[in-house]
């Protein structure tokens, strides 16, 4: 018996001996690192890379290129961070502007897709389909949402050259009937060069419940984090992909883009950061402007004989508003100013991280608040911003009656316009306003601790997101490629603004520039700014005709906030200004003008992310559908759902799309199928269908809509026959989130994850 165990156990070790072998190998090799375990990577002696015969070249940056930090918050407002005189405290963002400068007439293109093409791209926004947010894209070439294979992003570019890169936030720049599963992904952040992304895709994101996407996937956020919020969680991942870098990857540059959602409507944020505000706004944003524009002029960052705009027409002054309303509104601006603070905050951990790790010094860190004004959204704020998509304004005694639930995971709002043209002091008006300064200024700041050696200053030379682009590509000592897979590259229409770094009073290189947004116009030409007066209210919807609008003359040289109106005086100055932007708007394909945004919403003006006519077909599983790639609601809309019940106990979802705020959702409850229509997150529209609990086997449960004399009839069916209906005032087309089969919403943490029952698939139609 001994025997014969001893045979097993040489059996045994003559089989291992070769991995034995081979481990003693690796641990000697291992030896010099673990004897002195202190040693990084970075102390190591270089070799020289090996001579390969057939294995392909890796492309290498050119010797000592900047790691690329980019960051481009969401209708950030020109004085809002303390940085450029703001009230609200960015230490991270004020510490950057120490370390390097402050550009105090920086340009974007007054929206939120436009900016984002143009930045990532180098090129005008219409020069690359994206005059408009791709929500409202038409086909016509400088509004279709897809920025051609001939406009190669920084991403690809700097990929192409041997830089990592990542994208962390929002993504505005697919086109949305590809936002679905099955993309396609040529225009996802990993089509534009991105190695990794996590974020999400469209105009906003819940903070609390987002609806993420990581590379391709759309994915849900962890259900068991109780205290998870999106700008936390981003930081989280972004140190970690940093960490990664840095360990496998150190010898080359990352490029780092981050496209936070603050200040984009919902403004959210943890209780006890909002907390910190608490009376901070007390005065109104009649007092934040004077307070801003004098906090402006003792820091520099707006001239001494800066006069500050008229308040913007038609906004209340506030000690015209009743207690209730001033309590509210103060609040909603406690909220947006916690938002902003605490994704600095955040941010502040991936600056102290690049510190600690030695990184900091030769890492080019691009930050531009805001991608355009402050948004002038809603007139007295809201609590669910889309309830305006339903046609409905909130009161103040509405929102005043759930104040509590502001800033939270119950609510998705808005401050109200004054707070925003109050944040884009001393100009006036905002987002949407291409005309405007206060639609078009933001505040930039640039830091390269390596490179700058005048920090702490101010720059004043007229700069356009445009020149970011070729900002980074002399930076990191290379020419943007002619070609990309094969395609000719458009020009790029951006100037550096290296030529800043060492000399302030260098002139501007940036001598021209035009600006178009919704039909509002503008020209710069050499410190002169032509453009079109504001003829509607930006937060109502806009039927005027933008050729109806009159132009304006400035001369932004001796007034700095754009108040004095010179055309009257110099007339044949304003025809060569206009004669500029009529040049620039054919040469980039500015034509056609439209400045209607809501009728712009209609899905059928641009191509659909679903490929049948009318019939669709989705089984249960873990996939989440956009939107756009889910049948939108019509007055004709029917789905049927084939389950088979377990138990007459059986709970659970069945389908639901949308959220808490816009959606619907199919469920059973004990055993009962319950269909919720909530267009707007409001009690009085809500409507419940409620069947009997239905025995164990087979059954159909289908619910549709159809036509009624106003409104529509909401009906629920149980294996064919009538069991439940409703009267509907409206059916909202525009519905929010995502769409899941089988599986629990995005907010929906409460419930049951899954459905007890058996789903054998959902069918819909739509005519």
């Amino acid at each position: 018996m001994r025997r014969s165990r001893e045979r097993s156990v040489q059996g045994s070790r003559l089989f291992v001996a070769p991995w034995l072998s081979f481990c003693s190998v690796l641990a000697l090799t291992a030896q010099p690192l673990l004897a002195n375990p202190a040693r990084s990577q970075t102390d190591a002696t270089p070799t020289a890379a090996p001579q390969w015969k057939h294995y392909p070249t890796p492309n290498r940056a050119p010797e000592g290129a900047p790691n690329i930090l980019l960051v481009l918050t969401d209708d950030v407002g020109f004085s809002a961070a303390s940085a450029f005189g703001g009230a609200i405290p960015t230490p991270a963002f004020d510490q950057l502007a120490r370390a390097g400068l402050r550009y105090t007439q920086f340009h974007v293109t007054a929206m939120c897709s436009p900016t984002r093409a143009a930045l990532l791209t180098g090129r005008n926004h219409h020069a690359v389909g994206s005059g408009a947010i791709s929500d409202v894209s038409m086909d016509e070439e400088g509004y279709t949402s897809v920025i051609p294979a001939s406009a190669a992003t920084l991403g690809r570019v700097l990929k192409d050259v041997g830089y990592d890169t990542a994208w962390f936030g929002k993504n505005h720049n697919t086109p949305p009937w590809e936002t679905g599963p099955m993309g396609p992904f040529e225009r996802w952040p990993n089509g534009m060069g991105f190695d990794y992304f996590y974020g999400f895709n469209g105009a906003a994101a819940d903070q609390f419940n987002p609806s993420l996407v990581e590379n391709r996937n759309l994915i849900r956020r962890d259900p068991a984090d109780a205290d998870y919020i999106l700008d936390r969680d981003m930081a989280d991942r972004m140190l970690e992909w940093l960490q990664a870098q840095h360990s496998v990857n150190n010898r080359k540059p990352f490029f780092l883009y981050l496209a936070p959602g603050a200040m984009h409507d919902p403004q959210q944020a943890p209780a006890e950061w909002i907390e910190k505000f608490k009376g901070k706004f007390d005065g109104g944003w009649d007092v934040l402007r004077e307070e801003t524009f004098r906090r402006q002029k003792a820091m520099g960052i707006i001239p001494s004989s800066a006069v500050l705009a008229p308040p913007l027409p038609g906004v209340p002054a506030w000690n015209s508003l009743s207690k209730q309303q001033q309590q509210l509104y103060a609040r909603m601006m406690e909220i947006a100013a916690a938002q902003l603070a605490y994704m600095d905050h955040q941010f502040g951990r991936v600056i102290d991280h690049l510190r600690k790790t030695g990184q900091l010094d030769n890492t080019m860190v691009i930050f531009i608040q805001g991608d355009n004004g402050a948004a002038l959204h809603t007139f007295r704020g809201s609590l669910n911003a889309y309830a305006a998509f339903a046609g409905i304004e909130e009161t103040d005694e509405e929102m005043a009656a759930e104040i509590a639930k502001l800033g939270g995971p119950d609510s998705f709002g808005n401050y109200p316009v004054g707070w925003a043209y109050a944040t884009n002091t001393p100009f006036n008006w905002g987002k949407t306003v291409g005309s405007q300064l206060g639609g078009l200024r933001n505040g930039l700041v640039i830091s390269w601790p390596k490179a700058i050696e005048d920090k702490g200053a101010i720059r004043t030379q007229f700069s356009h997101v445009i020149d970011i682009a070729p900002t980074i590509y002399e930076a990191v000592g290379i020419e943007p490629p002619a070609q990309v897979d094969g395609v000719v590259q458009q020009p790029i229409d951006g100037i550096s603004m290296a030529y800043t770094f060492d000399d302030a009073t260098a002139p501007s290189r940036r001598r021209e520039q035009y600006f178009e947004m919704l039909g509002s116009r503008a020209f710069y030409k050499d410190g002169w700014f032509a453009g079109t007066s504001v003829n509607w209210e930006p937060w109502k919807p806009n039927k005027s005709d933008p050729l109806a609008a009159a132009w304006e003359l400035y001369n932004l040289e001796d007034d700095f906030s754009q108040v004095r109106n010179l055309a009257a005086r110099y007339p044949e100055k304003l025809a060569e200004m206009q004669a500029g932007f009529e040049a620039a708007a054919r040469k980039y394909h500015v034509y056609p003008l439209s400045a209607d945004f809501f009728s712009r919403l209609d899905p059928s003006l641009r191509p659909s992310g679903l490929s049948s006519q009318g019939t669709y077909r989705f089984y249960p599983g873990e996939i989440r559908y956009s939107a756009f790639s889910w049948p939108e609601l019509s007055a004709r809309w029917n789905a049927r759902a084939r389950v088979r019940i377990a138990s007459v106990n059986d709970r659970g979802p069945i389908m639901a799309q949308g959220t808490r705020f816009s959606g619907y959702r199919l469920a059973l409850e004990n055993g009962a199928p319950v269909f919720v229509y909530d267009p707007s997150g409001r009690a009085q529209e809500r409507r419940t269908l409620r069947g009997p609990a239905l025995t164990p086997g087979d059954h159909e449960i289908e619910v549709g809509f159809t036509p009624g004399e106003t409104g529509a009839i909401m009906r629920m069916k149980v294996d064919g026959k009538p069991v439940a209906d409703a009267k509907v005032d409206r059916i909202i087309r525009i519905m929010s989130g995502e769409a899941v089969v089988g599986r629990a919403a995005l907010d929906d943490d409460e419930g049951p994850r899954r459905c007890d029952c058996t789903i054998g698939e959902v069918v819909i139609t739509t005519r």
